[in-house]
């Protein structure tokens, strides 16, 4: 069992809480039984599984080494206020994928929770896969894991030029909906093509121009209240379920 801090793995751990130590390793971490429980369904990597002393695992966790630490070694090495006595490393996992019909683009969304929220959205809407452009927030952040609630496992998400994938997709017969508010359309006056891509922006700013400049449609959602806009996230799942409609 490791006991202390400054062993050399638990530093290794401790660093992969950040962004370009993820990058460099090609590795990230979950937390809790049922991420890797969404995880073992899925065919990616699990490195090792990381347990706290007494914690009882379950029996699929005996086909991955597992090594044991202290509770200040898991406190540490922890993103969690109440850590569950369970972490994994994972292999982050390459896939580009275009084979489907309903693709979500992401343009510098930077809330983690909404990025989780997105993809667990999209993953329940039967999306495709999702693509990250350039300013988004990391998909390997553990607060966007947490969000995701294991979807991240189910679904193909990859980063790439955002730019090039639009002129790809429009090849290939997709039509591209960007959301913005000037001159567009209601999403419920609109009747989904075939093959649909979906340009969802920043929080505050957001499709940058440039991308809403190559879209076939630009939607909106009407607001009937008072609310100034309407959440990323919130806005993403009514036009995914749309498409499905």
């Amino acid at each position: 069992m490791i006991t202390s801090v400054k062993n050399e793995k638990v530093k290794a751990w401790k660093k992969l809480h950040k962004r370009k130590e993820r990058a460099n390793t090609g590795l990230f971490m979950v937390e809790g039984f049922h991420l890797l429980e969404e995880a073992i369904k899925s065919d990616w990597e699990i490195n090792e599984i990381i347990v706290l002393e007494g914690t009882m695992l379950p029996e699929w966790a005996a086909d991955f080494p597992i090594e044991s630490v202290s509770e200040n070694v898991m406190a540490h090495i922890s993103q969690t206020t109440t850590p569950q006595g369970v972490l994994a490393v994972m292999a982050m996992k390459k896939q580009k994928v275009y084979s489907g019909n309903h693709f979500l683009i992401i343009d510098s969304v930077q809330d983690p929770g909404n990025l989780g929220t997105i993809i667990r959205t999209a993953d329940a809407a039967g999306m495709d896969a999702i693509i990250l452009g350039e300013g988004t927030v990391d998909l390997y952040n553990d607060k966007v894991i947490r969000a995701t609630q294991g979807s991240i496992f189910h679904i193909p998400i990859y980063e790439a030029n955002l730019f090039e994938e639009l002129e790809h997709l429009k090849r290939k017969g997709f039509s591209i909906w960007a959301t913005a508010l000037l001159n567009a359309t209601n999403y419920n006056e609109t009747v989904p093509e075939e093959k649909v891509a979906i340009v969802l922006g920043n929080e505050g700013a957001g499709v940058q121009d440039e991308l809403l400049e190559r879209a076939d449609r630009i939607v909106t959602i009407p607001i009937y209240g008072k609310a100034e806009s309407l959440n990323v996230s919130i806005a993403a799942g009514i036009l995914m379920y749309h498409l499905k409609g």
